[in-house]
């Protein structure tokens, strides 16, 4: 009797620990490439609220992207030294996200316009964003 309570006992022990390795702290491929789309859209809407920092936080920091981040804000800082409004509508279409380990690669449609005192600034066309993983975060670069 004494063996098969300790039987059971050991069976419960052994099923609470193994209950404790299910899968959520996999990183799947389709994680990734959610992780990544997230970045490059959270990227686009931060352009849209002309929130620079925001839009920095999501570049690797002295890289390519980081200083076209700084290029824009010093654009929109200089607007408006002439205009008190200034508007940026930015929008990308992801289409394919490659993923080699730490680095990714997004195939990309984007669009931005820059409108200010009846004038406008923009640029469209298909682009590859390069991205590494820095810890759990991708940052663009």
């Amino acid at each position: 009797m004494k063996r098969k309570y300790f039987s059971i006992i050991l069976v419960l022990i052994l099923a609470m620990f193994l209950s404790g390795c299910g899968s959520s702290g996999i990183v799947t491929p389709a994680n990734n490439e959610a992780k990544i789309k997230s970045v490059i859209n959270e990227y686009f809407l931060a352009l849209n609220d002309q929130n620079w920092s925001k839009a920095k936080g999501y570049c690797i920091y002295n890289s390519d992207m980081y200083y076209a981040i700084c290029q824009m804000e010093d654009l929109a800082n200089t607007i408006y030294t002439y205009c008190n409004i200034v508007t940026v509508n930015a929008v990308v279409k992801i289409y394919d996200v490659s993923i080699y380990g730490n680095h990714s690669q997004a195939y990309c449609y984007f669009t931005y316009v820059i409108t200010y005192c009846g004038w406008y600034e923009s640029d469209s066309g298909y682009i590859y964003y390069d991205l590494q993983k820095i810890g759990n975060s991708w940052k663009l670069y």
